[in-house]
């Protein structure tokens, strides 16, 4: 990789991991306070309204994913016109799918809350208003997805990081305002969000107006051609994000129909926390999507490999420098950051993480899959397992199996879609199998052998008071750094990370 496309990615990465972190801190506290304030009961209820709207994510999340690919392609080729017709076409595209989705949701969506949700007595009303606040809030994210792909495609990190961190604030400012104005808490808590969601759109819009040629409104460009290449691209990723909405809301949905809103409020927690790890690795796949993709519309293939071997490392070190030490000290965690804990929230997590960092280590895999554009092959193949994983959890809790169970199912799934995955590389760019094995796969299995047997042999011995919790992690983050330098990442890498080092990265 050339030293200028080594710095870009290390700023990026940099930029994103300091917005994370910012936002784990906030996140951690907010989910806190709005548990103690909606209680267990509502807050599963939170979880499984939130849950039956996220369904209605596979139209946004298709585009969302063909909005990045075709811009990020079209600014590799440095063709100006095509940026400016990638924009029109896909303001056209997100307003059609904002109608079906609100068509959706107003008579499928609503038929399900008035006749099939599992809601405890007298909160009904509170759950259907929750509802309408919900499905508001998801069309507005709708108009906000072309814009903040745009400011990815662009490797604005920079500028991305600082509208998160914006919106993090935002939604602390809704904590407070849940403690201190007298309404029902559900209802007020859906509102709330509501309006920071408005708002973050408004600067996303707003910002890409007043920076980005492309979104100029004074002519719209149209190309009936590109329209069909990005609907063609779409049509199979929307199979793929239907089979991962099965996959991940409608199991939500299926245990609040054949378990307590506890056991839903339990899920709902265990996925916050591994989705709010999980961003740290999120993080450096983003920094990683538009360079892969430039690459390979460049026709730099070498540079494409690297980056995807390199990137699947790092991905994964990246969560499990966090992971490892939640997985052995998670009762403690939980009991230090909860005023109450729902009951299997404790299994929930830990299994949630060690899904989480299955599909780190794909992250890369699953961007470069997107580089050539030929989705049907691997969205039917992706998807088919992803049902699979859907309806053998429905059958686990047909059966009476343990709420966990799902989970269980979830990582056996993941597993075979990472070797499923590599095998689809190769037939799509060529890609390197036995050498990903050889440089990614094999480093990284060293890593967990040894930072695990050392550290859940420290920990066993380490007590479960706050400070004794608080020195095991700070030493865990240390000790696990320091064997991904040394044992995880090779000569190559550990020069970049030393000469950046050095010299004293500045953002400018």
């Amino acid at each position: 990789m050339s030293p200028e496309l080594n710095k870009r990615i290390a700023k990026n990465t940099l930029m994103l991991y300091f917005r994370q972190l910012l936002i784990l801190f906030v996140s951690l506290y907010t989910i806190r306070v709005i548990l103690d304030e909606l209680g267990v009961d509502d807050y599963g209820v939170y979880g499984a309204v939130a849950g039956l709207v996220a369904l209605s994510a596979f139209l946004p999340g298709s585009l969302a994913q063909a909005t990045q690919r075709f811009f990020s392609f079209a600014l590799g080729e440095q063709n100006q016109d095509r940026l400016n017709k990638t924009f029109s076409v896909n303001l056209a595209l997100y307003s059609a799918v904002a109608l079906i989705a609100f068509a959706i949701l107003q008579t499928v969506g609503l038929w399900f809350v008035n006749t099939q949700l599992a809601v405890p007595d007298g909160r009904f009303e509170a759950a259907k208003t929750l509802y309408h606040y919900a499905t508001l809030t998801f069309l507005v994210s709708v108009f906000t997805t072309p814009f903040m792909a745009i400011i990815m495609a662009h490797e604005d990190m920079k500028l991305y990081a600082y509208i998160s961190i914006l919106e993090a604030f935002m939604k602390l400012g809704v904590v407070f305002l849940l403690q201190y104005i007298t309404w029902d808490k559900l209802e007020l808590y859906g509102l709330l969000v509501l309006c920071v969601g408005v708002v973050n759109a408004m600067i996303y819009i707003g910002v890409c107006l007043y920076r980005y040629d492309e979104c100029q409104l004074r002519k719209i460009y149209w190309d009936s051609s590109l329209l069909r290449e990005i609907i063609g691209f779409t049509g199979w990723t929307v199979f793929g994000q239907i089979t991962n909405a099965a996959r991940t809301h409608a199991i939500t949905l299926l245990l609040n129909q054949n378990y307590s809103p506890a056991v839903v409020a339990a899920r709902t927690l265990s996925v916050q926390i591994s989705n709010s790890v999980n961003m740290f690795a999120a993080s450096f796949n983003t920094s990683l999507y538009p360079p892969i993709i430039k690459n390979y519309a460049a026709e730099k293939q070498e540079e494409m490999f690297e980056l995807i071997i390199g990137g699947s490392k790092i991905t994964f070190f990246l969560l499990w420098v966090f992971a490892l030490p939640m997985l052995i000290k998670m009762e403690s965690i939980l009991g230090f950051w909860l005023t109450n804990v729902p009951v299997n929230t404790i299994i929930f997590a830990q299994l949630s993480l060690i899904e989480a960092l299955i599909l780190a280590v794909s992250l890369p895999l699953t961007t470069a899959a997107r580089a050539p554009g030929k989705m049907q092959a691997y969205e039917l193949i992706m998807g088919s397992i992803q049902l699979v994983l859907f309806f053998s959890s429905w059958i686990a809790v047909g059966f009476g199996l343990p709420a966990y169970s799902v989970f269980v199912i979830a990582i056996i799934a993941n597993c075979v879609m990472f070797f499923v995955r590599l095998y689809l590389l190769r037939m799509l760019i060529e890609f390197p199998v036995f050498l990903y094995i050889r440089k990614a796969v094999i480093p990284i299995l060293y890593m967990i052998f040894f930072t695990s047997f050392f550290l859940f042999t420290i920990g066993g011995y380490s007590g479960n008071g706050f400070f004794e919790v608080f020195c095991f992690s700070c030493f865990s983050v240390i000790f696990i750094t320091a064997a991904m330098y040394s044992i995880g990442l090779d000569e190559r890498w550990r020069k970049i990370i030393k000469n950046k080092i050095s010299s004293k990265i500045y953002f400018n």
